[in-house]
């Protein structure tokens, strides 16, 4: 039985296959520069976060339809339910599809209208948090939201992503319109960027989760507050080594941010760049490390922790993980 889960890091763009690539552009006449599916594979090769960006913004272009969207969102959902997702906040870097003309309502209705059927249809449910994108103006952002606000489909929060450079504090403008909209709050730093970073996201934007994060640990007073506060580092264990972010799984650090009392949960970033949803993390990460199935379902417990559900949501989820547990010893 795969481990219940919440997934609370995964770009839906991220989720985007070869195979859905090639089947896309087909559908909408879009030129692909490769010349076929294992070409296009073999360019995953990453040398770092800027590398893989320019793939990632790259491929997008066959995304052209409400469609299009729903069908990459269902394709996670399916994926992500037979990995042992029971909740998912999915990240939607809406201004990278405004910016090459697609509207914010064919983004928003094709990405939402899949996740609003998914409970149905899998057994999950599912909330969609809007990133901005972080090498563009915070104006933007604000520009951004005001956008997706305007489009009656639910928001589950905001988000900050992309390449992690400048300062956050020009995007809080567009946080604290989110959080007068009663929107959650979160944001990527600590990934290629310094511990500095999660206490500007800390205090400037004021952010309930830190995605990656995981350059916290050069600052242990950092540490001892994001324990001290429970504030959760969403970990993305096979994109932090596919992007170079460390070395090997092996020197991993999830059981020290453990140990130090940080709530950690493990997530699969990009699934179809990175080589492994999170299923896939979770088992690598148990290989690499020998975790036992105590921490593995703490860290499972962290995930249902860190998800923005209700009370009565988070208990079933914490009953899935307690179920998972007991059938271990069987």
């Amino acid at each position: 039985m795969t481990i219940p889960t919440a997934e609370l890091h995964l770009h839906i763009e991220g989720t985007l296959e070869p195979e859905l690539i090639y089947t896309l552009a087909e559908r909408n006449g879009v030129q692909l520069p490769w010349a076929d599916i294992d070409d296009l594979r073999s360019r995953y090769d990453f040398t770092g976060l800027q590398h893989f960006l320019d793939l990632y913004y790259a491929n997008m272009a066959v995304l052209r339809t409400e469609e299009d969207f729903a069908d990459l969102t269902r394709a996670y959902l399916a994926r992500a339910a037979a990995g042992g997702v029971r909740h998912t906040e999915v990240f939607l870097d809406l201004q990278a599809h405004t910016a090459r003309g697609v509207s914010a309502e064919v983004v928003l209705r094709g990405v939402s209208g899949a996740l609003e059927a998914t409970e149905g249809e899998h057994g999950l449910t599912a909330g969609l948090i809007v990133t901005f994108l972080r090498h563009l103006p915070g104006e933007e952002a604000t520009a951004a939201l005001r956008e997706a606000l305007a489009v009656d489909v639910p928001l589950l929060g905001v988000g900050l992503c992309s390449s992690e450079t400048g300062s956050a504090a020009s995007f809080r403008e567009a946080f604290e319109l989110a959080a007068a909209h009663g929107l959650h709050r979160v944001a990527h730093a600590g990934e290629e960027g310094p511990a500095a970073n999660v206490t500007e996201v800390l205090d400037v934007l004021g952010v309930e989760r830190v995605d990656h994060g995981l350059r916290s640990l050069e600052d242990d007073a950092l540490i001892d507050r994001l324990a001290a506060e429970r504030v959760p580092l969403t970990l993305c264990p096979l994109s932090n080594v596919r992007l170079q972010v460390v070395d090997s799984l092996e020197g991993y650090p999830v059981r020290e941010l453990m140990d130090r009392g940080v709530v950690v949960t493990v997530n699969s970033d990009d699934p179809a760049y990175f080589g492994g949803y999170v299923d896939d993390n979770y088992r690598e990460l148990t290989a690499a490390l020998g975790l036992t199935t105590d921490e593995l379902a703490t860290l499972a417990h962290h995930s249902a922790e860190a998800a923005f559900v209700t009370p009565e949501r988070r208990a079933q989820l914490d009953a899935d993980i307690e179920e998972w547990r007991a059938a271990q010893g069987e």
